[in-house]
């Protein structure tokens, strides 16, 4: 069964996370501290219209639904947005792995979190080891299907 986005929650919980335009790894680390039961998601969103092709994306998981704290900056309507899971973790995970980052890494944002090496990288789009390239060619393909190339006309 597919998860199913909620919208109305997606935007009530980036207003009461304070989200903003351009941050989506740090709006889902805030968002998932006002829902602790939730799962921190990272992944790949595909969705008609531009950029025309699958976008690395973050996302909170309760049970089957999709809580979207980004939602407010995506400008496209709910049921146009295809979700590509790739990696989730925990709040305790997450904190977990945020910590270790800001250990090995004190210079560099600790988001996003990628899991252990080797690492890889899948066209422009990020790092990450075999399950974001299975997500990653996913979203591409559903990204390809929604945004089908036009031919010019003879």
């Amino acid at each position: 069964m597919a998860k199913t986005l909620d919208a109305a929650k997606s935007r009530e919980l980036a207003q009461a996370a304070k989200c903003r335009s351009k941050a989506p790894f740090d709006n889902a680390y805030g968002a998932i501290m006002l829902v602790p039961d939730a799962v921190y998601v990272q992944g790949f969103l595909a969705f008609p219209g531009e950029p025309f092709r699958a976008i690395e994306h973050v996302w909170l998981e309760v049970e089957e639904t999709i809580l979207d704290p980004n939602l407010p900056y995506i400008n496209k309507k709910a049921e146009d947005l295809h979700y590509f899971p790739a990696q989730t973790l925990t709040l305790k995970q997450l904190k977990a792995a945020i910590e270790e980052a800001q250990e090995d890494y004190p210079e560099d944002d600790p988001l996003p979190i990628y899991g252990a090496s080797p690492y890889a990288y899948y066209g422009d789009q990020m790092l990450g080891g075999k399950a974001y390239q299975e997500a990653f060619e996913a979203a591409k393909a559903k990204a390809r299907e929604l945004n089908p190339v036009k031919r010019k006309s003879q």
